[in-house]
């Protein structure tokens, strides 16, 4: 038997297939629209059930984190460094961000010890991640203190620090994290795979659901560098630290962003450092900045004076200072959403709609955004 069509059934079939064609053309060829047509979104947006929806947005600004959730992932890892005897408190930050954020992502973690890591610590880290995990040691010439630094030099340095009654002021390994954190974390064989990291230190507290991509976010927003606490450093561990960094200027000025973020480190044009800086133990930041020209040379020039052990520079002015002046303004995020505490000092997303939705459980009334020893409103003046 012929099924005989009549001319209207034959339009109408025309413009389905016309229409199928055009969304697949589409699908293929336009991320977004992908995204966003697919089944899986299209579920998230119907009443029933209990996932996530795809489209969820940053409270303080509507679609400003669009259709980043359960979509594509970055080229990204969490980041952690730590030692043996830091087991629990590295369980204990491990759990929190799966908890909050990476059991929807699957990110996969690296954790970097100058020593191998030992069985338990492995087991018990690995046993509350959800995804892909790394171990790897740190090489010895990225850690110790290199052979040409003059040990006496250093030592009455960290003299001077013990005296003054700085913390960590007497301490080596401390230097010796600052410089590999400053320097050397990014070019590890293993974080070679990798373009974006989300730094995690151990015992740090994450308040807040976190329902959008972080790494998609900056990925889509041409964003190098994220932070959520900014502070001031101790003038005494960096006494000679800016004028180093105005004689690499002086030299090397092709590297100097035209629309960079000067305002927030200085206070009169650059002539003094005012000391502000992004508190590193949370920074999500983009390695191709640390492994391209200007932070290569920049990194290279501040470490040939010795000043990591002369006298006690910090990864977070390091990162600081370059990605404020190397960078535009633009390129730098505030992530207000993100509740987050290292202690003694919290950021608890400042607005009523960021606190509800993402289900924060830190007190604003204890956010150190505005406390009399933040630089928040450095950073807001540069706005």
């Amino acid at each position: 038997m012929v099924l005989k069509l009549t001319t209207t059934t034959r339009y109408i079939l025309l413009v389905i297939f016309i229409t199928l064609g055009l969304h697949s053309i589409l699908s293929f060829t336009h991320e977004d629209y992908g995204n966003a047509t697919s089944l899986r979104n299209i579920a998230n947006q119907l009443s029933w059930g209990q996932t996530v929806n795809a489209d969820t947005v940053a409270p303080n600004d509507a679609l400003k984190y669009p259709d980043s959730l359960l979509t594509r992932r970055a080229n990204a890892c969490l980041l952690m460094l730590a030692r043996n005897s830091d087991v629990n408190d590295a369980v204990k930050s491990v759990r929190r961000l799966e908890d909050r954020f990476n059991r929807k992502f699957g990110y996969p973690w690296v954790f970097l010890n100058e020593e191998p890591f030992s069985d338990e610590f492995k087991m018990r880290v690995s046993n509350v991640i959800s995804g892909e995990v790394i171990f790897g040691q740190v090489p010895q010439e990225h850690w110790y203190q290199p052979d040409w630094i003059d040990e006496e030099k250093a030592k009455a340095g960290r003299d001077k620090l013990v005296q003054d009654h700085v913390i960590y002021g007497g301490s080596v390994s401390y230097r010796n994290m600052c410089r590999f954190n400053s320097g050397f974390f990014y070019r590890h064989p293993i974080l070679q795979q990798f373009k974006w990291y989300w730094r995690v230190e151990p015992d740090v507290h994450f308040h807040c659901d976190i329902d959008f991509d972080p790494f998609l976010y900056m990925e889509r927003h041409n964003k190098t560098y994220a932070f959520t606490i900014t502070m001031y450093e101790y003038h005494a561990t960096i006494p000679t630290l800016w004028d180093t960094v105005k004689d690499f200027v002086k030299e090397n000025p092709q590297y100097v962003a035209q629309d960079n973020a000067l305002g927030y480190l200085s206070d009169d044009g650059g002539n003094s450092y005012n000391l502000c800086h992004f508190w590193s133990n949370f920074e999500i930041a983009d390695m191709d900045f640390w492994r391209g020209e200007a932070y290569t040379k920049f990194f290279d020039y501040l470490d040939r004076t010795g000043g990591f052990y002369y006298e006690r520079w910090g990864d977070a002015p390091v990162h600081s200072i370059a990605v404020a002046l190397f960078q535009n303004k633009d390129q730098i995020h505030f992530f207000d959403e993100i509740g987050y505490e290292h202690n003694p000092y919290v950021h608890c997303p400042s607005g009523q709609a960021a606190y509800t939705q993402g289900k924060c459980a830190c007190d604003r009334q204890r956010s150190f955004d505005y406390d009399g020893y933040s630089c928040m409103r450095q950073w807001d003046r540069i706005q």
